[in-house]
């Protein structure tokens, strides 16, 4: 990376109103701190509506219900989701008239190419660094501009 790219990413980061930028290439990394002041936003309180429940539920009812919500938190122990390593423009294929790297019920082992993010002109190929898996849901849209460490793949264990 050259002091021409590094400025324009010091450019990007201030013009943005982002507080980091991370950039890996290779063995190169780079982190931007934006000092700017940071505005603060008011919360507004979170509400949770319980259901209603009728008198005591039958005793297998809980059973069936204790016994769904394992299942539920085993699958969910086994989805890992994939992050964007850099700020850019999202593709899920390599040209406009090309079929997509990847999609939904697809196999994926390390070292597999899922998207390119495209940054200062730069068509940077992302690689899957995980063990094998597959893309059970794709969470960003082609041409979708993305952040550093924002999700773009839900990938289950195999």
């Amino acid at each position: 990376m050259d002091l021409k790219q590094i400025q324009e990413l010091v450019k990007l980061v201030t013009k943005s109103g982002i507080s980091e930028l991370g950039i890996r290439e290779g063995d190169f990394g780079i982190t931007i701190k934006n000092g700017g002041t940071v505005q603060q936003v008011p919360m507004q309180p979170i509400v949770q509506y319980a259901p209603a429940v009728s008198s005591e539920p039958k005793a297998e009812t809980k059973t069936e219900t204790a016994a769904e919500t394992q299942a539920a938190q085993a699958k969910a122990d086994n989805i890992t989701t994939f992050r964007s390593p850099m700020i850019g423009t999202f593709y899920r294929k390599p040209g406009p008239d090309k079929d997509v790297f990847v999609k939904i019920g697809d196999m994926v082992k390390k070292g597999d190419v899922l998207c390119i993010i495209e940054a200062m002109k730069l068509f940077n190929e992302i690689e899957y660094d995980g063990d094998g898996g597959k893309i059970v849901k794709i969470l960003v849209d082609e041409s979708s501009p993305v952040e550093y460490d924002q999700p773009l793949f839900m990938i289950e264990k195999v």
